[in-house]
């Protein structure tokens, strides 16, 4: 289930903060390698400030992911690391002037790590002793780590990577309730300057501030479905020094639902899907552009699908998997 959080988070570079994580904070046993693959796809439209002559503009990329997970104890705690690596193909188009304009690349996304610890409710526990484990309230916290390590063009506005890091610290909780759980996150996401915007100029974003909850319903034979949703508010944009009129408040909401493709003896193998939207569209990154100083660009998410399979040694207990 450490997986499952993890790829929904970060198939989708254009998403990673409006992210849905149903089950993020998941007791795992220690010593567990998990290992697994992913795909999004994200579609949308992008709208300029009336004064710049770009109309009819649109976003397409489609994410594949590698994510690697490892369980461990800390202070008689569970805790985990994990990694994500996304390969990310982005298409674009508008019209500028009258002219048609087209951006179409391919390359390494910005990786992402994240250090997790269940500081209540949530002993470190092997695999023999997890099988009898049935959880109550658990409360941990978690810091993800996004390098700028991804394909990135500073003569383009569109790009793959984003040239800056990224720190996102949070909290969350999550209680059972018989065949219940209601999970309940609080984050921040830090961001360091862009030191390479169109070459020579700058840009700065303050922080991202996120609530996200997820009410989770599990089945027999392992099977799990959730509701999602998260508000996130902040992230204003400075560019070369000007500070911008771009705050972001918006909601996302969505649903999520797992499915074993093995029967549960020996290795388990699951399927998550998830779709969801924002609630309208008013996500707003300010750009600035040489020709253009005050164009502003909005990126409107209109859906985004994951499919990934993980497969590790686990136990039959459908509250892991």
């Amino acid at each position: 289930m450490a997986l499952a959080a993890l790829l929904l988070a970060s198939c989708g570079t254009w998403a990673q903060a409006q992210s849905l994580e149903p089950r993020s904070y998941s007791a795992l046993p220690v010593g567990m390698n998990f290992l697994g693959v992913g795909y999004a796809h994200a579609s949308g439209g992008v709208t300029f400030d009336p004064s710049v002559p770009i109309t009819d503009a649109h976003i397409r990329t489609d994410t594949e992911a590698l994510a690697y997970v490892r369980s461990f104890g800390l202070w008689s705690k569970s805790a985990k690391f994990d990694v994500v690596v996304p390969v990310v193909s982005l298409a674009g188009s508008a019209y500028l002037d009258g002219e048609r304009k087209t951006r179409d690349i391919a390359g390494l996304g910005d990786p992402a790590f994240r250090f997790s610890l269940n500081f209540f409710g949530a002993p470190a526990l092997d695999l023999a002793q997890f099988r009898d484990f049935r959880q109550d309230l658990i409360v941990g916290a978690s810091l993800r780590v996004t390098a700028p390590w991804g394909q990135y063009d500073d003569t383009r506005i569109v790009n793959i990577g984003t040239n800056r890091w990224s720190f996102k610290p949070e909290l969350g909780a999550s209680q059972a309730l018989g065949a219940w759980i209601c999970d309940m996150y609080a984050a921040a996401t830090f961001y360091t300057t862009n030191q390479q915007f169109l070459e020579t100029g700058t840009t700065q974003q303050d922080p991202l501030y996120s609530l996200q909850g997820h009410v989770v319903r599990n089945f027999p034979r392992g099977v799990w479905v959730a509701a999602d949703a998260t508000y996130y508010w902040g992230g204003r944009t400075t560019v070369n020094g000007r500070r911008t009129d771009t705050l972001q408040a918006n909601s996302r909401f969505g649903l999520t639902v797992a499915l074993p493709i093995k029967a549960a003896s020996g290795p388990v193998q699951k399927l998550v899907w998830t779709m969801s939207g924002i609630s309208e569209p008013s996500t707003i990154t300010s750009i600035t552009s040489k020709k253009y100083p005050a164009a502003i660009s909005a990126m409107t998410l209109i859906c985004s699908d994951v499919i990934f399979a993980l497969s590790s040694a686990l136990p039959t207990n459908p509250s892991i998997v």
